[in-house]
């Protein structure tokens, strides 16, 4: 009796340690692993907020840190993971080029000294980083759609240009490559070893750090490829919207978001003042520094771990950075409440996501071309996609980001096809609108197809709240906004 009471108040006392344990770690009282840049590894691909490892309330270092994509450990991933009767049909990757040169710069001040060249003895590195530029040097025998082919291959610049790709976002790409080759190429037989020209589809806007960085990440994919079965198509527009970017309607929705950000900004009295006081230190009218959008330059100090510009009257600082940072997050989470941008972002990712449809379409006929197909693309092309499909929690993309739309097929029913979606390695397929309820009456870890050609050809029409438009022409020229 003695003894079986001593084992229950055992019992007891563990448990309540446990407890304890759990209750620490849920409020950020004892400390969590984390990579060498400070951000847990777990962290660094969640969409979705995680008690565990993510900062009590929010933190604009800490979502500056997962913005810039640092190089580190290889990630984990869910891309691939399927039940073992499916087959992997076709894959559709969507990727935001990698780490670059800021397009802006803060007025009267010297510019970041980073260096675009790539070298193997300086961090970042990637096992091919070499092979990849002796490779990219040799690719005279390849076809690019003009003006593709006047583009550098890769950067290659002491001091990096503007708006140029630099060696952190170059390893990004090569390993986004990599992983995807050791997941659809390794595991699932994706291409064959004899692999032809019109089984890829590559398309990238007319940017060098678009092209270098589809490159990369094909170069990781498809080691030493032959460059004369590489084909790189040139898209105009950030929307990718091919033939069909004449949108009136979206066009408006677009000028009511930039009055809401305007509107936004008016009544952040102390990013008004953060502005003043950097217009101060280097001597610029106010108007002129917001103007620069200084925050662009001051991510790149912080990614790449520069000291923010001094002058004569200070230095600007990582208070500036700050509070400019938190005006960004609190215009995303007012941006997801307004829902002007939702209709910008229907009317704007539709034509990319028509064609990603039609695309799977025809390989459900069994067709093998384009059963890879690449977009090389920017954070405005990826964000209004995101939106689009429903995922509103969704972080901003950050360098290098990929959204990967995958398609099965059932060996044991091989007329149904299903697909997966993830953003960044994590799984969001049950978080978009067209399949956030699949899983409450299905069994299986994918969502029907069908649900994902309704939502394109149908449903995304309905969303702008329009009874009457069912087709992409009629609701881009409704009247009555």
């Amino acid at each position: 009796m003695l003894f079986r009471n001593r084992f229950l108040l055992l019992l007891a006392l563990a448990a309540l340690l446990a407890f304890v344990s759990l209750s620490l770690q849920f409020f950020h009282l004892t400390p969590v692993s984390t990579a060498k840049n400070g951000v847990s590894s777990k962290s660094r691909k969640r969409i979705m907020p995680d008690p565990v490892t993510e900062p009590p309330v929010m933190d604009p270092v800490y979502e500056a840190l997962l913005y810039c994509n640092i190089p580190s450990v290889a990630e984990r991933s869910m891309e691939g993971h399927a039940p073992h009767h499916f087959k992997l049909v076709s894959v559709h990757v969507f990727i935001r080029h990698g780490d670059r040169y800021p397009l802006y710069v803060i007025p009267k001040t010297k510019r970041p000294e980073i260096d675009c060249t790539l070298l193997a003895n300086r961090k970042p590195y990637h096992p091919k980083l070499e092979a990849f530029v002796s490779h990219m040097s040799k690719g005279s025998g390849a076809s690019f759609e003009s003006p593709l082919h006047s583009l550098p291959l890769y950067p290659n610049h002491a001091l990096c240009e503007m708006g140029e790709l630099t060696q952190t976002g170059v390893v990004q790409h090569l390993q986004n490559g990599q992983l995807l080759r050791d997941i659809y190429l390794k595991k699932h037989k994706l291409l064959p070893n004899n692999w032809s020209t019109d089984q890829l589809y590559l398309e990238t806007t007319g940017k060098s750090r678009t092209l270098q960085s589809g490159l990369a990440l094909l170069y990781g994919f498809l080691p030493d490829f032959d460059w004369k079965k590489i084909h790189f198509r040139h898209q105009p527009s950030a929307l990718f919207c091919s033939g069909n970017c004449y949108c009136p309607l979206r066009n408006q929705y677009l000028e009511k978001e930039q009055r809401r950000q305007y509107l936004l900004r008016l009544k952040n009295s102390q990013l008004e003042r953060t502005y003043e006081d950097m217009a101060r230190i280097v001597d610029v009218p106010t108007k002129q520094l917001r103007a620069a959008n200084p925050i662009d330059s001051m991510l790149c100090h912080f990614c790449h771990n520069v000291s923010f510009p001094c002058t004569r009257n200070g230095c600007i600082d990582m208070e500036h950075f700050k509070v400019i940072k938190t005006h960004q997050i609190e215009d995303e989470r007012e941006r997801r409440e307004k829902k002007l941008y939702l209709g910008y972002a229907l009317l704007g990712a539709h034509p990319i996501l028509n064609q990603t449809v039609t695309r799977m379409q025809h390989a459900v006929e069994g067709r093998k071309e384009e059963v890879f197909a690449l977009y090389s693309a920017h954070d405005v092309t990826l964000s209004p996609v995101l939106s689009a499909l429903g995922l509103m929690e969704a972080r901003f993309p950050r360098f290098a980001a990929r959204l990967i739309f995958e398609l099965w097929q059932d060996r044991e029913k091989p007329s149904e096809h299903s697909v997966r979606i993830l953003y960044n390695g994590v799984d969001v397929t049950f978080h978009t609108s067209f399949c956030q309820d699949h899983h409450k009456h299905s069994s299986k870890p994918m969502c029907p197809l069908e649900n994902l050609v309704r939502f394109v050809k149908r449903d995304m029409f309905v969303g702008l709240g329009s009874s009457t438009s069912t087709n992409y022409y009629d609701a881009c020229h409704r009247e009555g906004f």
